[in-house]
């Protein structure tokens, strides 16, 4: 018992010292002791509260004194604080009434500071708006009055600049979703302009064409005015004293075709003037900013592709008129005139290339439409006027850049088409003349009108000019007709050789060759009617006379072909085709013969056979000439080519009625010494020599033997055999022995004589 107050006074001392978040444990220990710890712990308790009590008591008592004057003092303040109430009150309502108007100002002046904040802000989004605005209101601008490409760098400025800095206001928003649509519209005028610009340049290509065709004619007419001018200088100073009336008439003359010229050049206007181009470099440049410049190149080229299709479309009836013509040149130049100024003036709308290319597909076209339109002209006139047509529009085109050599070798062959057209209106005139005439001799009766015959025709008879007058001349009226009007043929020839660029010599071949025709078919045809006619009785004799001269001619002719052959007798090999002297050579037989099927069928075989047989006759003593005396065996091939056309020319059967390769047989001793030389069949020819089976029974011993000494002489110089000596020497003896078998052949031949 003595024990456990001890503990409890240290629970009670911890119950107090304690937090009670800790009493816990301590109030369990109170209950982990002994039995009636408990009540025994309750009373210790009690008592506790008890001795705290009187301790309370005694500290009440002891302060109880200040307590009640602390109350009494209380209670005198109270009537003061109910004053301090009422004044403080009063104070308030005063204070309020008086903060009234403070509180109604204050709030009027953040009003008013809101408003400034609120405009402040609104100056500040405005600032930043307005040039957007400005810039829109400039675009609406632009667009109104067709300013599209600076509409595009505005719209450009507003995209890039302006409306990325006040993006998040809905005007903005709608001015974004606009801009697509107002390039879209942009893209549609501008595409719209093109279409009209494309349609405006169809209708005006011809006209554009003209224009420069006459500036190219009054270029070309200048330059061959101002190079006679020159010449007329240059004989100036060389004959000063005696050409200055000359000089003087010629300067007038210069300066008035330069003044004329200066005034069609006044007047003629140039593809610029006539169209407007500004669309289609505008319609480039916004689609070059758009992006979309690939896609308007190849729509523009496509759309000219067709243009060109259709402008190189003739009419049906373009044949008729030269008119016709010249509205086609004209339209075609007008479109290569504006490509080539689009190609100048732009950046890659077209090329080189694509210009070229073009022009190549036009030309392809061109040449068979002329082919095909020329074809129908029977009219010598409108031939002409359609010559000088293509060469003034290859000028032109020429002048831009163009080739136009295919256009000058198209002339070649409407000049053939002319020369038929000149040949068929001369067959009605030589027709006319004969017709017309009375086969009479030429009577003149004084010197004046033997004067005016002469200079109608050079005819020279000195036995006829002793004679006196009246007298008669060896002719009728038609000679001298006829002579003149060979004279306008050739006249009519050259017209067309003019602005050809062609030499002298070409030009001099051309008038050659169809003046030959004139003779050799036309007026021969017409000769050939005449003759057939029974009011123009020829006897016999006379008939013989003329077939003799038809023989006679053909065989001088073919002199003159002969004359001019140059053969290289020393060449190493052959060039591999004939001679150009012989293909002219067969060429004139073959157009000769076709004509002489109007004569008598025996009369056209014998000048035929005559004719083959003098060539081939002419070709032998051309081998077998004594000046020429080397032959290589590159000459004997060139020589066999030659040959050879011969040999075609005369199975072609160029007169009807030859019985098998009668015609050919007039070559065959020719064509057996050339065999012999080219197989080199010498031990063949020896032993067979003498026998009617002999394969080179034609060959003379000494016709060969004189070709052989002649290659073997070549071989010497040329080395042609030196082969022989390195790889095989005994074929140089061989050649000895032909040459002394020969000899012998030709010795007992002589001998037998």
């Amino acid at each position: 018992m003595a024990e456990s107050l001890p503990e409890h006074d240290r629970i009670l001392q911890e119950i107090e010292s304690t937090d009670t978040a800790c009493v816990g444990p301590t109030l369990r220990s109170v209950y982990d002791d002994q039995p009636n710890a408990h009540q025994r712990f309750m009373e210790k308790l009690d008592a506790c509260i008890r001795n705290h009590d009187r301790e309370i008591e005694k500290m009440c008592n002891f302060h109880h004194q200040g307590f009640v004057d602390a109350i009494t003092e209380l209670l005198k303040v109270r009537a003061d604080a109910e004053k301090l109430k009422v004044q403080v009150t009063d104070t308030n309502r005063r204070l309020q009434d008086a903060g009234k108007e403070v509180i109604a100002q204050t709030e009027e002046i953040i009003r008013c500071r809101v408003q400034q904040r609120n405009i402040t802000t609104v100056v500040e989004k405005l600032q930043l708006c307005l040039p957007v605005l400005e810039m829109y209101s400039k675009l609406k601008e632009q667009m109104n009055v067709k300013r599209y490409y600076s509409a595009l760098k505005t719209m450009e400025q507003l995209e890039n600049l302006y409306l990325p800095r006040v993006s998040q206001y809905r005007f903005c928003q709608i001015m974004i979703e606009n801009l697509p649509k107002l390039r879209e519209e942009i893209k549609e005028i501008s595409m719209s302009d093109l279409k009209d610009f494309l349609e405006s340049i169809r209708k005006h290509s011809d006209r554009i064409g003209e224009t420069a065709m006459k500036q190219a004619q009054q270029q070309k007419t200048f330059n061959t005015s101002l190079q006679k001018q020159n010449n007329v200088n240059y004989g100036r100073n060389m004959h000063l004293g005696r050409s200055r009336i000359l000089e003087s008439k010629n300067e007038i003359t210069l300066k008035r075709t330069f003044e004329e010229d200066d005034e069609h050049e006044e007047e003629v206007l140039t593809a610029q003037d006539l169209v407007d181009f500004s669309p289609v470099y505008r319609c480039l440049h916004i689609y070059s900013v758009l992006g979309d410049g690939e896609i308007f190149e190849n729509y523009y080229r496509k759309q000219r592709r067709k243009q060109a299709r259709l402008v190189l479309q003739p009419q049906s009836s373009m044949h008729e008129t030269v008119e016709g013509y010249r509205r086609y040149f004209s339209q075609i130049v007008g479109f290569f005139v504006v490509e080539d100024h689009i190609l100048h003036v732009t950046q890659g709308l077209v090329t080189r290339t694509y210009t070229d290319e073009l022009w190549n597909m036009a030309l392809s076209k061109i040449i068979a439409v002329l082919r095909t339109h020329s074809s129908y002209c029977s009219d010598p006139d409108l031939v002409l006027e359609l010559k000088n047509l293509i060469v003034v529009f290859a000028d032109t085109l020429q002048g831009y850049g163009f080739p136009v050599n295919r256009l000058f070798d198209l002339l070649f062959e409407i000049r053939d088409q002319y020369n038929e057209t000149l040949l068929k209106k001369w067959s009605v005139l030589f027709r006319d003349i004969f017709e017309a005439d009375n086969y009479s001799p030429i009577p003149v009766a004084n010197e004046e009108e033997y004067k005016i015959v002469i200079s109608k025709f050079p005819f020279q008879d000195p036995e006829l000019d002793k004679q006196s007058f009246p007298k008669k001349l060896p002719m009728s009226q038609s000679v001298p007709q006829i002579y003149i009007q060979v004279k306008e043929f050739i006249y009519a020839s050259l017209k067309f050789s003019e602005s050809l660029h062609r030499s002298s010599t070409e030009i001099d071949d051309m008038l050659r060759k169809s003046t030959n025709l004139l003779l050799t078919r036309t007026l021969s045809s017409c000769l050939q009617n005449l003759i057939k006619k029974p009011h123009i009785g020829l006897t016999e004799d006379a008939r013989h006379a003329a077939e003799g001269e038809i023989y006679t001619k053909l065989n001088q002719k073919i002199d003159e072909f002969i004359q001019i052959a140059d053969y290289d007798w020393t060449m190493s090999e052959s060039d591999g085709r004939a001679s150009g002297y012989l293909m002219d050579l067969i060429n004139f037989l073959k157009s000769t013969f076709q004509v002489f099927t109007h004569l008598p069928g025996k009369v056209a075989q014998t000048a035929c056979m005559s004719a083959c047989q003098h060539l081939s006759t002419s070709l032998m003593q051309m081998l077998l000439d004594n000046e020429l005396k080397q032959i290589s065996m590159g000459a004997i091939q060139q020589f066999n080519l030659d040959v050879i056309q011969c040999e075609l020319f005369a199975s072609s059967e160029p007169v009807p009625g030859f019985q098998g390769d009668t015609l050919q047989l007039a070559f065959i001793d020719l064509r057996q010494l050339l065999d012999l030389f080219m197989v080199w069949d010498w031990s063949t020819y020896l032993a067979d020599y003498g026998q009617a089976t002999s394969k080179y029974l034609r060959v003379n011993p000494s016709t060969a033997l004189t070709l052989l000494e002649k290659m073997k002489d070549s071989s010497k110089k040329n080395n042609i055999f030196a082969q022989f000596r390195k790889n095989d020497r005994d074929k140089q003896k061989l050649i000895e022995t032909v040459v002394k078998q020969l000899r012998s052949l030709v010795n007992g031949m002589s001998q037998h004589t």
